[in-house]
């Protein structure tokens, strides 16, 4: 049975694509900050759980060590979202943000490359935003933009183990709940924006993300998840 350590697992997305995991037959690691939350999903889905913080080394090199009997595939859904413009920036949560999408990543790399087996993976997630910017829009494009350059120097360095990103849209994952009542009016006008006419599902997400894992022959890839949102004319 291959094993996915899933980190950002215990909720929204993350929680989603260890669902599915567990029930394609992977054995699934949940791995959050909230180990505790991430021992719910765990418990749900019949997989284990364990502490990883992106911004924390020490927690990743002891989840490394905790899996130093192998892993197949990682996948990080991790993000600290930072939403202001250039005059507005916070150093401390600008670290933060990139840490996130960028650095912690690379430390993932770094201590699971022992243990990842030589046929598995990294599934990495930048965003749209990074080919749309906009104003507020600075930090989550230009830390989502880093993603595409990193799973290419990644699957560089880490080959045979294949790295690829996957850059969705605007997703009904539930991080949109917050909106309340003016969430259907963002979901309305992103399914204008695409060239499919709706907007993303949690689905859609965790679909390419399982094949992704598959893939066997993809590697140093950005797969672009966003109903052709790009390609859509003013």
């Amino acid at each position: 049975m291959e094993r996915i350590l899933v980190i950002g697992g215990a909720r929204a997305l993350g929680a989603a694509v260890a669902r599915r995991a567990a029930k394609d037959g992977y054995e699934v690691v949940v791995g959050a900050r909230d180990v505790a939350a991430a021992g719910v999903v765990a418990d749900e889905i019949g997989g284990t759980a364990v502490r990883i913080d992106l911004q924390d080394e020490a927690s990743i090199a002891a989840a490394a060590d905790r899996l130093a009997d192998g892993v197949d595939h990682i996948v990080t859904t991790g993000s600290a979202p930072h939403d202001v413009r250039a005059a507005e920036l916070d150093h401390a949560k600008l670290v933060e943000a990139v840490t996130a999408k960028v650095i912690g990543p690379m430390l993932v790399a770094k201590h699971f490359a022992p243990v990842l087996r030589p046929a598995g993976s990294i599934v990495l997630f930048s965003g749209v935003v990074a080919w749309r910017p906009g104003p507020g829009s600075l930090v989550k494009g230009v830390t989502n933009g880093a993603v595409e350059y990193l799973a290419r120097h990644l699957a560089a360095d880490l080959a045979p183990v294949r790295v690829n990103a996957i850059s969705p849209g605007v997703i009904d994952s539930g991080a949109w709940d917050r909106l309340a009542d003016a969430k259907a009016g963002l979901l309305g006008k992103s399914a204008a924006g695409t060239l499919v006419g709706r907007h993303g599902e949690i689905d859609d997400v965790v679909d390419a993300v399982m094949w992704l894992l598959r893939a066997g022959f993809v590697s140093g890839e950005t797969i672009h998840l966003e109903g052709g949102a790009r390609h859509k004319s003013a």
